[in-house]
């Protein structure tokens, strides 16, 4: 332990997510101490259709969101 489960668009390479993956870990390891054998890390896609409602469910209705994002959900629809 800790789990991390990163939620993003649709589009990265096996690559991008695999540094993103291991840069997560580092920091965690540099922060908190933690031992890397102990650290675990997924990554879920979504479309930007598909993020309009998970936004609502994972970032307005979290009572642990940490780090509050300051874009409206919508923006991803434009890209």
């Amino acid at each position: 332990m800790p789990h991390i489960h990163v939620k993003m668009l649709k589009g990265r390479t096996e690559e991008q997510k695999k540094a993103a993956a291991e840069k997560l870990a580092n920091a965690l390891i540099e922060t908190i101490g933690c031992q890397k054998a102990h650290i675990s890390v997924s990554i879920e896609e979504f479309t930007p259709e598909e993020w309009q409602e998970q936004y609502q469910k994972e970032v307005m209705q979290n009572q642990n969101l940490i780090l509050q994002p300051d874009y409206d959900p919508k923006d991803v629809l434009k890209k």
